[in-house]
Protein backbone atom coordinates (compact mmCIF):
# COMPACT_ATOMS: atom_id res chain seq x y z
CA UNK A 1 0.00 0.00 0.00
CA UNK A 2 2.01 2.70 -1.19
CA UNK A 3 -0.89 6.02 -0.26
CA UNK A 4 -4.25 6.05 1.48
CA UNK A 5 -5.99 8.58 -1.19
CA UNK A 6 -10.14 7.44 -1.02
CA UNK A 7 -11.94 4.34 -0.25
CA UNK A 8 -12.60 4.19 -3.94
CA UNK A 9 -8.88 3.11 -4.54
CA UNK A 10 -9.09 0.20 -1.74
CA UNK A 11 -10.48 -3.96 -2.01
CA UNK A 12 -12.42 -5.85 0.35
CA UNK A 13 -8.90 -7.20 1.50
CA UNK A 14 -7.30 -4.41 1.99
CA UNK A 15 -10.09 -2.73 4.14
CA UNK A 16 -10.06 -6.13 5.78
CA UNK A 17 -6.77 -6.47 6.63
CA UNK A 18 -6.40 -2.78 7.66
CA UNK A 19 -8.93 -3.32 10.18
CA UNK A 20 -7.20 -6.62 11.51
CA UNK A 21 -4.09 -4.70 12.12
CA UNK A 22 -5.92 -1.67 13.45
CA UNK A 23 -7.60 -4.05 15.82
CA UNK A 24 -4.00 -5.63 17.13
CA UNK A 25 -2.25 -2.49 17.88
CA UNK A 26 -5.24 -1.01 19.44
CA UNK A 27 -4.55 -4.20 21.74
CA UNK A 28 -0.86 -4.20 21.84
CA UNK A 29 -0.88 -0.17 22.26
CA UNK A 30 2.35 0.84 24.16
CA UNK A 31 4.34 -2.16 22.69
CA UNK A 32 7.86 -1.42 20.97
CA UNK A 33 6.49 -1.21 17.61
CA UNK A 34 8.27 1.14 15.48
CA UNK A 35 7.39 1.22 11.85
CA UNK A 36 8.01 4.87 10.97
CA UNK A 37 11.55 5.08 13.15
CA UNK A 38 13.60 7.46 11.87
CA UNK A 39 11.01 8.60 9.56
CA UNK A 40 9.49 12.84 9.84
CA UNK A 41 5.76 13.33 8.31
CA UNK A 42 4.83 16.37 7.37
CA UNK A 43 0.94 17.08 8.22
CA UNK A 44 -0.46 20.02 6.19
CA UNK A 45 -3.82 21.34 6.97
CA UNK A 46 -5.79 23.81 5.02
CA UNK A 47 -9.17 22.70 7.09
CA UNK A 48 -9.14 23.35 11.57
CA UNK A 49 -8.98 19.87 12.98
CA UNK A 50 -9.49 18.21 16.18
CA UNK A 51 -9.49 14.68 15.72
CA UNK A 52 -7.42 14.64 12.41
CA UNK A 53 -4.77 16.60 14.00
CA UNK A 54 -4.32 15.22 17.28
CA UNK A 55 -4.69 11.39 15.96
CA UNK A 56 -2.07 11.55 13.15
CA UNK A 57 0.40 13.18 15.42
CA UNK A 58 0.03 10.92 18.83
CA UNK A 59 -0.05 7.58 16.16
CA UNK A 60 3.16 9.06 14.00
CA UNK A 61 4.50 9.25 16.97
CA UNK A 62 3.45 6.24 18.79
CA UNK A 63 4.60 4.31 15.93
CA UNK A 64 8.43 6.49 16.28
CA UNK A 65 8.15 8.96 13.63
CA UNK A 66 8.17 13.07 14.03
CA UNK A 67 5.30 14.33 12.88
CA UNK A 68 5.63 18.01 11.56
CA UNK A 69 2.59 20.19 11.33
CA UNK A 70 2.08 22.52 8.67
CA UNK A 71 -1.28 24.91 8.54
CA UNK A 72 -2.03 26.97 5.44
CA UNK A 73 -0.47 30.05 7.27
CA UNK A 74 2.95 28.21 8.02
CA UNK A 75 4.12 27.25 4.29
CA UNK A 76 3.97 28.97 0.92
CA UNK A 77 0.49 27.69 -0.13
CA UNK A 78 -1.10 30.01 2.21
CA UNK A 79 0.56 32.46 -0.51
CA UNK A 80 -0.49 31.35 -3.80
CA UNK A 81 2.45 28.74 -4.44
CA UNK A 82 1.80 26.01 -6.52
CA UNK A 83 0.32 22.91 -4.72
CA UNK A 84 2.99 20.68 -7.34
CA UNK A 85 5.94 22.82 -6.58
CA UNK A 86 5.30 22.14 -2.62
CA UNK A 87 5.01 18.27 -3.18
CA UNK A 88 7.91 18.15 -5.32
CA UNK A 89 10.10 20.27 -2.71
CA UNK A 90 8.22 18.42 0.27
CA UNK A 91 8.84 15.06 -1.19
CA UNK A 92 12.46 15.70 -1.01
CA UNK A 93 12.93 16.18 2.35
CA UNK A 94 10.48 14.32 4.18
CA UNK A 95 9.14 10.60 4.40
CA UNK A 96 5.68 11.03 4.02
CA UNK A 97 2.56 14.10 3.78
CA UNK A 98 -1.05 14.02 5.54
CA UNK A 99 -2.86 15.85 3.90
CA UNK A 100 -6.51 17.91 4.89
CA UNK A 101 -7.76 19.98 2.55
CA UNK A 102 -10.46 21.04 0.07
CA UNK A 103 -9.75 19.52 -2.99
CA UNK A 104 -9.21 15.69 -3.81
CA UNK A 105 -7.09 16.44 -6.88
CA UNK A 106 -4.64 18.17 -4.74
CA UNK A 107 -4.43 15.25 -2.97
CA UNK A 108 -3.95 13.05 -5.40
CA UNK A 109 -1.64 15.49 -7.79
CA UNK A 110 0.84 15.50 -4.21
CA UNK A 111 0.20 11.83 -4.60
CA UNK A 112 1.85 12.01 -7.98
CA UNK A 113 4.08 14.79 -7.68
CA UNK A 114 6.29 14.14 -4.29
CA UNK A 115 7.12 10.79 -4.97
CA UNK A 116 6.19 10.16 -1.24
CA UNK A 117 3.43 8.63 0.60
CA UNK A 118 0.59 10.68 1.03
CA UNK A 119 -2.56 9.85 3.15
CA UNK A 120 -5.98 12.34 2.53
CA UNK A 121 -6.93 13.19 6.21
CA UNK A 122 -10.03 14.68 4.53
CA UNK A 123 -11.26 16.47 1.17
CA UNK A 124 -14.94 17.62 0.06
CA UNK A 125 -14.71 14.55 -2.04
CA UNK A 126 -13.95 11.47 0.66
CA UNK A 127 -13.12 11.05 4.11
CA UNK A 128 -11.32 7.41 4.27
CA UNK A 129 -9.30 7.43 7.43
CA UNK A 130 -12.92 8.17 9.16
CA UNK A 131 -14.61 5.40 7.27
CA UNK A 132 -11.69 3.09 8.39
CA UNK A 133 -12.30 3.99 12.10
CA UNK A 134 -16.08 3.30 11.83
CA UNK A 135 -15.97 0.15 10.36
CA UNK A 136 -13.81 -0.86 13.44
CA UNK A 137 -16.10 0.43 15.18
CA UNK A 138 -18.99 -1.71 13.62
CA UNK A 139 -17.33 -4.35 13.80
CA UNK A 140 -16.42 -4.03 17.94
CA UNK A 141 -20.00 -3.57 18.81
CA UNK A 142 -21.64 -5.70 16.13
CA UNK A 143 -19.39 -8.10 15.26
CA UNK A 144 -18.55 -7.06 11.66
CA UNK A 145 -21.13 -5.83 8.91
CA UNK A 146 -22.22 -9.46 7.41
CA UNK A 147 -26.39 -8.98 7.35
CA UNK A 148 -26.36 -6.02 8.45
CA UNK A 149 -27.80 -2.78 7.14
CA UNK A 150 -26.19 0.38 7.73
CA UNK A 151 -27.96 3.60 7.43
CA UNK A 152 -26.65 7.61 6.84
CA UNK A 153 -29.33 10.21 7.58
CA UNK A 154 -27.96 13.52 6.28
CA UNK A 155 -26.57 15.14 2.63
CA UNK A 156 -26.34 12.11 0.79
CA UNK A 157 -23.51 13.50 -1.68
CA UNK A 158 -20.86 14.60 1.47
CA UNK A 159 -17.45 12.94 1.95
CA UNK A 160 -18.92 11.39 4.35
CA UNK A 161 -21.78 9.37 2.66
CA UNK A 162 -19.94 9.00 -0.76
CA UNK A 163 -17.01 7.09 1.13
CA UNK A 164 -19.97 4.94 2.95
CA UNK A 165 -21.37 4.54 -0.28
CA UNK A 166 -17.67 3.03 -1.74
CA UNK A 167 -17.13 1.02 1.71
CA UNK A 168 -20.95 -0.71 0.35
CA UNK A 169 -19.34 -1.42 -2.93
CA UNK A 170 -16.56 -3.45 -1.65
CA UNK A 171 -17.60 -5.12 1.61
CA UNK A 172 -21.16 -6.07 -0.11
CA UNK A 173 -23.49 -4.67 3.46
CA UNK A 174 -26.39 -2.69 2.90
CA UNK A 175 -26.36 0.61 2.85
CA UNK A 176 -29.86 3.07 3.13
CA UNK A 177 -28.81 6.43 2.49
CA UNK A 178 -32.02 9.35 3.44
CA UNK A 179 -31.37 12.83 2.41
CA UNK A 180 -33.05 15.60 0.77
CA UNK A 181 -33.75 15.44 -2.74
CA UNK A 182 -32.12 18.15 -3.44
CA UNK A 183 -28.84 16.71 -1.77
CA UNK A 184 -29.01 13.17 -3.27
CA UNK A 185 -25.53 11.44 -5.04
CA UNK A 186 -25.63 12.51 -8.98
CA UNK A 187 -26.82 10.12 -11.59
CA UNK A 188 -23.34 10.07 -12.76
CA UNK A 189 -21.54 8.96 -9.69
CA UNK A 190 -24.49 6.26 -8.77
CA UNK A 191 -23.64 5.18 -12.30
CA UNK A 192 -20.33 4.71 -11.50
CA UNK A 193 -20.81 3.40 -8.35
CA UNK A 194 -22.99 0.58 -9.37
CA UNK A 195 -23.57 -1.05 -6.20
CA UNK A 196 -27.08 -2.64 -6.02
CA UNK A 197 -26.80 -2.81 -2.49
CA UNK A 198 -26.67 1.00 -1.79
CA UNK A 199 -30.22 2.71 -1.60
CA UNK A 200 -31.36 6.27 -1.52
CA UNK A 201 -34.44 7.53 -0.49
CA UNK A 202 -35.72 10.49 0.61
CA UNK A 203 -37.78 9.31 3.72
CA UNK A 204 -35.34 8.71 6.46
CA UNK A 205 -37.83 6.44 8.05
CA UNK A 206 -37.24 4.13 5.21
CA UNK A 207 -33.26 4.25 5.85
CA UNK A 208 -33.99 3.69 9.24
CA UNK A 209 -36.02 0.85 9.41
CA UNK A 210 -34.59 -1.95 10.86
CA UNK A 211 -31.08 -0.45 10.81
CA UNK A 212 -28.37 -1.82 12.64
CA UNK A 213 -26.34 1.43 12.32
CA UNK A 214 -27.71 4.94 12.26
CA UNK A 215 -24.93 6.89 10.93
CA UNK A 216 -25.01 10.61 10.45
CA UNK A 217 -22.99 14.25 10.10
CA UNK A 218 -23.12 17.60 10.17
CA UNK A 219 -25.60 19.16 7.72
CA UNK A 220 -23.34 22.22 6.00
CA UNK A 221 -19.88 20.77 6.14
CA UNK A 222 -16.61 22.98 6.41
CA UNK A 223 -16.74 25.97 4.17
CA UNK A 224 -20.37 25.85 4.10
CA UNK A 225 -21.54 27.61 7.11
CA UNK A 226 -23.03 30.66 5.03
CA UNK A 227 -25.29 28.39 3.11
CA UNK A 228 -28.07 28.50 5.50
CA UNK A 229 -30.74 28.16 3.10
CA UNK A 230 -29.23 24.32 2.90
CA UNK A 231 -29.28 23.81 6.06
CA UNK A 232 -33.14 24.28 6.07
CA UNK A 233 -34.21 21.30 3.35
CA UNK A 234 -32.37 18.89 6.59
CA UNK A 235 -35.03 19.42 9.48
CA UNK A 236 -37.10 16.11 8.71
CA UNK A 237 -33.85 14.26 8.77
CA UNK A 238 -32.69 15.03 12.20
CA UNK A 239 -31.64 11.71 14.13
CA UNK A 240 -33.64 11.56 17.24
CA UNK A 241 -35.75 8.93 19.48
CA UNK A 242 -38.60 9.08 17.08
CA UNK A 243 -36.61 7.84 14.28
CA UNK A 244 -34.66 5.44 16.23
CA UNK A 245 -37.77 3.65 17.48
CA UNK A 246 -37.34 2.29 13.81
CA UNK A 247 -34.37 0.49 13.51
CA UNK A 248 -32.91 -2.72 14.61
CA UNK A 249 -33.12 -4.10 18.24
CA UNK A 250 -29.21 -3.58 19.54
CA UNK A 251 -28.62 -0.94 16.86
CA UNK A 252 -25.73 1.71 17.50
CA UNK A 253 -25.21 5.42 16.41
CA UNK A 254 -22.79 6.86 14.72
CA UNK A 255 -20.99 10.12 14.36
CA UNK A 256 -17.72 11.54 13.16
CA UNK A 257 -17.94 14.39 15.24
CA UNK A 258 -17.87 17.18 16.04
CA UNK A 259 -22.07 17.28 16.67
CA UNK A 260 -24.09 19.81 16.49
CA UNK A 261 -26.70 19.04 19.11
CA UNK A 262 -30.00 19.91 18.52
CA UNK A 263 -29.36 19.75 14.58
CA UNK A 264 -28.53 16.46 12.93
CA UNK A 265 -28.34 14.62 16.43
CA UNK A 266 -30.53 15.91 19.27
CA UNK A 267 -28.63 15.71 22.79
CA UNK A 268 -30.51 13.11 24.21
CA UNK A 269 -29.36 10.63 21.46
CA UNK A 270 -25.85 12.16 21.27
CA UNK A 271 -25.51 11.11 25.27
CA UNK A 272 -27.43 7.90 24.83
CA UNK A 273 -25.27 6.61 22.25
CA UNK A 274 -21.72 8.24 23.49
CA UNK A 275 -19.98 4.98 24.29
CA UNK A 276 -20.19 4.52 21.08
CA UNK A 277 -19.59 7.58 19.82
CA UNK A 278 -16.69 8.49 21.84
CA UNK A 279 -14.89 5.01 21.11
CA UNK A 280 -15.37 5.87 17.28
CA UNK A 281 -13.71 8.89 17.95
CA UNK A 282 -10.77 6.84 19.57
CA UNK A 283 -10.99 4.23 17.00
CA UNK A 284 -9.42 7.29 14.07
CA UNK A 285 -5.65 7.01 16.48
CA UNK A 286 -6.06 3.18 16.05
CA UNK A 287 -6.85 2.84 12.05
CA UNK A 288 -4.65 5.34 11.09
CA UNK A 289 -1.89 3.80 12.67
CA UNK A 290 -2.80 1.02 10.67
CA UNK A 291 -2.46 2.82 7.43
CA UNK A 292 0.68 4.12 8.58
CA UNK A 293 2.57 0.45 9.18
CA UNK A 294 0.80 -1.13 5.85
CA UNK A 295 2.43 2.25 4.19
CA UNK A 296 5.84 1.38 6.28
CA UNK A 297 5.46 -2.15 5.43
CA UNK A 298 5.14 -1.80 1.14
Amino acid sequence: MQHLLSIEDLDAATIEHLLADATRLKAQRGSHEKALAGQTWAMIFTKSSTRTRVSFEVGIRELGGFPMFLSKNDIQLGRGEPIQDTARVLGRMVHGIVIRTFDQKDVVDFAELSGIPVINALTDEEHPCQILADLLTVQEFLGGWTGKKIAFIGDGFSNMTVSWMWAAKHLGFALAVACPADYAPSAAFLEKLNAPNVTITHDPVVAAQDAHVINTDVWLSMGQEDQKEKELAFGPFQVNAALLAHSAPGHIVLHCLPAYRGKEITEEVLEHHASVIFQQAENRLHAQKAVLVAIAQK
